[in-house]
């Protein structure tokens, strides 16, 4: 299943110019604007995430599909993987004037939304995230999903990049040969490819974790207490990315959160549980404020 084919990507494609280069971004729909961020990984676009989703979504918010800088769609700027991420973020929405928005992000994509919403709490009214947010409690670090990704990145085969798209997924039908096909097009363009070295190649990753071991360094989950924003977490029961004791710290430390659970259900909530998924998030964004 192509989740691109849902709508035609040249037609909602837009960009604006930023200090840091151009972003480009995914627009459909009408309403309050609503941030979709995609998660990291071999060949991701916002679209591959998210497109399949907007025909819902679009009916209620003006929806923008941002590619983030580093993945061969937007501009890449040499910024780490988080920081370049939720600086992305508010770039972006600093460029089209948007006053306040909610946000849905994926993985990577939910950790930059947390960042934004802590770092400027009145701008984010509803915060979603997939998967991924927080830290493992009990399950060792990093997830098998991480080690294939690293893995992949290092040294990219078609076989790796299989590998880690069946942990991604809780059903392996979910695996099509169009999407490893798409997947491994965009993965191993030699831009893209050097560009996700520096974001998640192993060296990067020894890099981050040394500096997460550092003295004076302050994990952003010990300050998830700073977000403002009404937060849903939501979480495929299957994870082999980020398991989902990943959960236990936002969901306590977090004021305003509430959690969902999606069964028979991997890293991927919004593609493999779809309509479930949509459900839960609609009915969040939607509920009147005071509600």
């Amino acid at each position: 299943m192509n989740q691109t084919s849902t709508l035609d990507a040249g037609a909602t494609l837009r960009e604006v110019a930023t200090d840091r280069g151009v972003l480009r971004y995914h627009e459909a729909g009408d309403g309050p604007p609503l941030v979709m961020l995609h998660g990291s990984g071999p060949g991701v676009t916002g679209m591959k995430n998210f497109a399949g989703n907007l025909a819902r979504f679009s009916q209620h918010f003006r929806c923008l599909v941002l590619e983030l800088p580093g993945f061969g769609i937007s501009d890449a700027t040499g910024e780490g993987l988080l920081p370049g991420a939720a600086a992305a973020t508010i770039r972006f929405v600093d460029a089209l004037g948007l006053d306040q928005v909610d946000i849905i992000g994926n993985s990577l994509g939910g950790i930059a939304g947390a960042l934004v919403a802590m770092e400027q709490p009145d701008r984010v009214r509803r915060l979603v995230t997939v998967g991924g947010l927080g830290r493992n409690v009990f399950s060792p670090a990093p997830g098998e999903g991480i080690k294939l990704l690293v893995d992949f990145t290092d040294n990219p085969t078609r076989d790796k990049l299989v590998a880690w798209l069946h942990s991604m997924v809780y059903n392996p039908a979910m695996i099509t040969e169009e999407m490893i096909e798409d997947r491994w097009k965009q993965a191993t363009d030699p831009e893209t490819l050097a560009s996700a070295r520096t974001l998640y190649g192993s060296e990067a990753f020894a890099r981050n974790a040394a500096a997460a071991a550092a003295a004076d360094h302050v994990p952003y989950w010990a300050m998830l207490h700073k977000i403002k924003a009404k937060t849903l977490i939501t979480w495929g029961r299957d994870d082999r990315v980020s398991p989902m004791d990943m959960a236990l710290i936002p969901m306590r430390t977090i004021p305003d959160v509430e959690l969902h659970v999606l069964p028979n259900c991997g890293h991927w909530a919004m593609i493999e549980a779809k309509h479930a998924w949509e459900s839960v998030v609609e009915a969040f964004l939607t509920r009147p404020d005071g509600a």
